[in-house]
């Protein structure tokens, strides 16, 4: 066994110097971003380099492994630090069960991707017992799982601590819904320190991953005779009639999932601003940042040019993965994801 771990650290040490050059860019970013949000200077690039120094790997083969047995696993990893980090900060407190908890909300309960977040844990815990925290894993499975889905490689930093507070009270007052305006967007997003930008940039994780029809079936209706009326008309109307058919009337809407993007569902790449410019956004969310004069120059901007979303996609990440970390006695780290210690 000592064999293979110096085996897997001789590996994580090669590529850490291949990338050694992205490091300072980030270092500069963190330095900058939400002093008021976040408590970056608790967090470090490598920080298992000498307590777990194969940690970021492992977690990069646990995702890898479930994503090649499941197209919808990076999709629903990347949701998942969503909705931890914009609820109690990135602190794994949505990876908590029993009643009462962020996770047993109903805007929760389509959540997936906690059994990946668990064996990656489990697989730690063996090799670096008590060391790394579920609030990382949460943040490192969403990184790596864009990276699998064919987006950018992002450093991003760890040393985050597990909360041990979660409550399903909590979970509205902070998520963004689909059907929000611009305005009840820019509030959320201002709320946590994250910008206009930031709101398009990140906006852009619904080139993978799915919903379900009752997230967006409001936007349309059809009749007991089959008759088709467009209600938001800022939804494609050829668009619109075939989502009618992945959601038919009458179906049961919260268990039938549509892709987000219908045209490469499983790539992470540009094409869900150029799917807004169509007006094929799945989501009223979604088509606002087109129609409103703030964000549609951004939206064409992206459209045309990916490595230009690529790179912005980076930043954004850094800052969306550090919102409001636990760091001290403010956390812990957990035994278990699902339970505090």
């Amino acid at each position: 066994m000592e064999k293979l771990k110096l085996q897997i650290y001789s590996i994580q040490t090669l590529c850490l110097h291949k990338k050694i050059y992205k490091f300072s860019l980030l270092i500069f970013l963190c330095s900058i971003i939400f002093f008021s949000k976040t408590s970056c200077s608790t967090l470090s690039f490598n920080f298992y380099g000498l307590s777990c120094p194969s940690a970021e790997l492992m977690v990069k083969n646990t995702v890898r492994s479930a994503s090649s047995m499941d197209p919808t696993i990076p999709g629903k990893l990347l949701r998942l630090l969503f909705h931890d980090c914009f609820v109690e900060g990135c602190d794994a407190s949505i990876l908590l069960e029993g009643n009462g908890t962020e996770r047993s909300d109903p805007a929760n309960k389509s959540l997936g991707g906690f059994s990946v977040i668990e064996n990656a844990k489990r697989v730690l815990e063996i090799f670096c017992p008590f060391t790394v925290s579920c609030a990382d894993i949460v943040a490192l499975a969403a990184r790596d799982a864009v990276e699998f889905a064919g987006g950018p490689n992002v450093q991003i930093p760890t040393g985050r601590r597990d909360g041990r507070i979660s409550l399903i009270t909590n979970v509205r007052p902070n998520i963004v819904d689909t059907s929000f305006t611009m305005d009840q967007m820019i509030n959320i997003f201002t709320i946590k320190g994250l910008s206009l930008d930031d709101l398009v940039i990140l906006s852009g994780a619904h080139t993978i991953g799915s919903a379900h029809c009752n997230a967006f079936s409001d936007r349309f209706r059809v009749d007991t005779n089959g008759n088709f009326t467009l209600i938001d008309p800022s939804l494609d109307k050829a668009y619109a009639i075939e989502l009618t058919k992945q959601c038919p009337a009458g179906a049961a809407t919260s268990t039938i999932t549509v892709k987000n993007d219908p045209q490469t569902p499983q790539l992470f790449d540009n094409q869900y601003f150029k799917d807004l410019i169509q007006h094929k956004g799945l989501f009223q969310s979604d088509s606002v940042l087109f129609n409103d004069v703030r964000t549609k120059e951004r939206v064409v901007e992206f459209a045309n040019d990916q490595d230009g979303f690529f790179t912005s996609w980076s930043q954004s990440f850094v800052r969306l993965s550090v919102l409001g970390v636990k760091s001290g006695e403010d956390g812990e780290v957990r035994t278990s994801c699902s339970v505090i210690n």
